[in-house]
Formats: C-alpha cells, structure tokens, sequence
C-alpha cells in the first residue's frame, strides 16, 4: 500500500491545552480521504501540522515515504498544496494576475500554464474583473488554481464548501472530482457537512477530541451504513427469538426497539412475531447514513 501521508502518534498541545492526542492517519496515494470532525476537533491544527504551517508536539510524519525530520522533507513538501481555512488571494488583482503573482512566489518562470488551469477551475483568463468582486464559490475556485500551479500530487482542502450556495457545492465537488480522476490528484477534504463529503470521499478519517477514533474505506463503510427496518416490540426477548428461528440478521438497540437487516415483509414480520407471542408496535425503513454513523461513533446526538 503507498501511501502520500502517514502520521505516527502527532500530538500538539498550546501551553497545557492537548489539540492533537496521537493522531494515526493513512492517506492513499489516489484517494479522496473525508477528515471528519466537529469544529474544534483538531482537523484543522494537523493540517497546520503535516503542511508545516506548525510544529507538532511530539510525535512525526512522513510525506510519500519521507519522514519530516528527513533533509529532503523540503523538497517532497513541494508536492503538496493546501487551502487552510479560507483561499489566500489578493482581493485588489484579478484572477490572472493572482496567478502570476503565485508563479513569482514558486520561482516558477514559465506562466504558459496559467490559461490552462484557470480555465479548468472555471475561471477566464481574460477576464479583468477584480477578485474582490468575485463570490464566495468563484474564490474557492481561484484558491484550487492556485494550489495547482505548483503542479502538486497531493492537494488539501480545509472545508472547502463551508459557506457556499448549492451552486457552488456543486461546482467544487465536480472538480474535486476531475482533479482525482482526471488528474489523479490525491485529495484530503476536512468538513463537517457529512451529506456533501458521501458523494465524494473513497475514504474516511474520523477525529473527535484531537483523536482519530476510525479509518474506514467508502466501500466498507456503505457495507455498514445499509438499509435496514427499525421496530418497536412490546417483548424484545420473543422478538429475538422469533428473528433467530429464522436466520434473520438483526440488531437489538433498547428493551423495547431493534433493527432488522434481512429481507421479511410487514406481513410476514406480524405472523412471525405472533407466533412468539410478540406485538409489533412501530415499524419503518430507515437508511444509516454518513451523519448517523459518526455520531454513533462518537457517542454524540443529532443536532
């Protein structure tokens, strides 16, 4: 397994205060890797760390095999580009000039590219208009252009749809989208819009309280977050009972209501329940979705 970015028990502190306790995290080269976590969970101090923005406390990590305490940790970092927070542009120049300007900075020499990639993002290269006009959406875009003038491998974008119309989530997702496949660009996405991050990531990094509490693949995690008929049972041991006697995967979550996994109509379900002695009070389908999983996860509530 290759692997862009590996952190091994990062931990950062501000004076006694702990951010990040031993954070463990595997980035797939080729992956769309969803950072989730609450605002204040730390998503956005490791990525402060791994972009040397700031020093861990303790702890290391490695950028496509090199660790950061490696002499040539300076030269594999140019592979990496990151928007933290919010684009860092100059509202009073244009799109184009914001990406000269970004050349110059790189010591890149050769601008020819600039056209290419802002019309990728979506933007003119032509166009004279000055960013401070631009809307929330056409900024996060000039952001991910400047990210790309770098020609990085790895790019890492701190909730990059926070604040956008539906428009706009729409626009960034597809080209986060092109960028992976397109480009085969390794993608992190910190956000805690879990609806959004569904359609895009192939994996998942769960943090709460500076902790990584899971990693799981897209693919294993539809496999858990399946279809399923959520009941409410006046007897939940006969109602256990009844599901075993007919193979019927199923999960037990109180004294009085369960989840079943296995394929069995309403109709079937009373006459099976009946037969043990059980009343079936509530029934309904219901879809374990991204949001449910990690509260679940961690313990949390619905908001």
């Amino acid at each position: 397994m290759e692997y862009c970015l590996t952190t091994y028990n990062l931990a950062k502190s501000y004076g006694r205060k702990p951010v990040l306790r031993n954070v463990n995290m595997h980035v797939e080269r080729g992956a769309i890797y969803g950072f989730v976590g609450k605002n204040g969970s730390g998503k956005t101090t490791l990525i402060r760390c791994v972009t040397g923005l700031q020093r861990p406390t303790s702890g290391s990590y490695e950028l496509f095999g090199v660790s950061d305490s490696d002499g040539a940790s300076a030269r594999v970092r140019k592979r990496i580009a990151a928007i933290v927070e919010t684009p860092s542009v100059y509202p009073s120049l244009s799109a184009k000039d914001n990406m000269l300007m970004q050349c110059e900075i790189l010591g890149i020499a050769d601008t020819r590219r600039v056209a290419d990639i802002l019309d990728y993002v979506g933007l003119s290269y032509t166009d004279t208009k000055k960013v401070a006009k631009y809307s929330l959406g056409m900024r996060q875009r000039l952001g991910i252009a400047l990210a790309l003038v770098g020609g990085p491998d790895l790019i890492i974008l701190d909730e990059p749809v926070n604040g956008l119309d539906p428009q706009g989530i729409v626009e960034i997702r597809e080209l986060i989208l092109r960028l992976n496949r397109e480009k085969n660009m390794t993608v992190v996405i910190s956000s805690h819009i879990l609806g959004e991050l569904s359609k895009l990531a192939t994996h998942y990094g769960f943090i709460d309280a500076g902790s990584i509490v899971k990693e799981i693949s897209a693919k294993e995690l539809a496999d858990k977050c399946r279809k399923s008929i959520y009941v409410e049972v006046d007897d939940i041991k006969a109602f256990s009972c009844a599901m075993q006697s007919r193979g019927i995967e199923h999960r037990v979550a109180s004294d009085r209501s369960a989840e079943i996994y296995g394929e069995i109509t309403v109709t079937e379900l009373v006459a099976l329940l009946s037969g043990y002695g059980c009343s079936l009070r509530t029934v309904r389908e219901q879809d374990e979705d991204l949001e449910r999983y990690f509260l679940d996860l961690i313990g949390g509530e619905r908001s």
